[in-house]
């Protein structure tokens, strides 16, 4: 055995950080420096869900799926976001929907069963930390996350889903498609269109229904709808709105947007995950410092990750 080295899992901080495409860029103000003042004070106005960051179950929902008050930052357990975890190398396609699938097969490749990830921290990489900037490419076209990989999560019971996208969810299961009513975006893509009718182009009318709960309907009924969306929607909740986020968040188990910095260092591999959201009382989330302590000789030989993006 070697000796343990911490890997940083985070994005860097600044003013010009991405930002999810209906957030204001943070506000940083110095009000002393040095040459004036003898000291440096700065302060940050910034929304909590940015950059690398955790979500707790409040940010989703009013009422986790036992019947309680879904919990807010203060009242999640410590190690809600620590603990023995596993890197997951998810291979999927460009805008694709991750399924059971993607993960049983990333699995595999990381040599570990689904039902050891009970009470562990499961990192999902899917190459998407590698675009992270303010772009098209990393926003509107990121693969992500669903209702089939929400009940997987949902079914194994990992304590948290750290993952390098924009979100817990695909994006058209996000407010940049057509989900939360007056919120619903339905952002402009690159071809100057809908992304909505860009994805139906692409990759057909019943893929695109999975996203939006008018068209599964009308395009599989009412009684498949519910089959599929019935957990979600008998809770009081839009189900194709976020649902990955709700299968999780509702069952407990919380998550990590974001996540970047030298991942690739740990792909496939295990190791002690840990990540601490400030102590904010009623808060729904919190930028966080996401690191992995790993024995050194396990560590993937890549250079460590250079970033290029905005100001840096």
């Amino acid at each position: 055995m070697g000796k343990k080295v911490l890997v940083d899992l985070t994005h860097p901080f600044h003013a010009d950080i991405p930002v999810w495409p209906y957030f204001a860029k943070p506000k940083i103000d110095t009000m002393h420096n040095l040459s004036k003042s003898g000291v440096l004070t700065q302060k940050i106005d910034v929304v909590m869900h940015c950059g690398t960051h955790a979500d707790a179950p409040r940010h989703v929902m009013e009422y986790e799926f036992d019947g309680k008050r879904a919990r807010y930052t203060h009242e999640m357990p410590l190690d809600a976001y620590y603990g023995d975890a596993v890197c997951l190398d998810v291979q999927v396609e460009r805008w694709g929907l991750i399924k059971a699938s993607h993960l049983d097969d990333a699995c595999k490749r990381a040599n570990i069963k689904p039902e050891e990830l009970k009470g562990m921290v499961v990192c999902l990489r899917t190459g998407m930390h590698l675009k992270f900037d303010d772009t098209r490419e990393y926003y509107h076209y990121s693969c992500g996350t669903g209702r089939e990989a929400g009940q997987w999560f949902e079914k194994y019971q990992p304590r948290c889903v750290a993952m390098d996208m924009q979100a817990l969810d695909h994006p058209l299961h996000t407010t940049m498609g057509k989900n939360g009513g007056t919120l619903g975006m339905n952002l402009i893509g690159n071809s100057g269109r809908p992304i909505t009718e860009e994805y139906i182009e692409k990759f057909g009318i019943e893929a695109y229904a999975e996203f939006n709960k008018d068209t599964y309907i009308k395009t599989f009924g009412l009684e498949k709808y519910m089959e599929a969306y019935g957990k979600l929607e008998n809770h009081g909740l839009e189900g194709t709105w976020e649902p990955c986020h709700k299968f999780m968040m509702g069952n407990g188990i919380v998550g990590v947007e974001n996540l970047g910095g030298d991942l690739d260092k740990v792909v496939g591999k295990r190791f002690k995950f840990m990540a601490f959201p400030l102590r904010w009382w009623l808060g729904d989330g919190s930028m966080v410092r996401c690191v992995a302590e790993i024995d050194e000789d396990d560590l993937n030989p890549v250079p460590d990750r250079v970033y290029t993006f905005g100001a840096l």
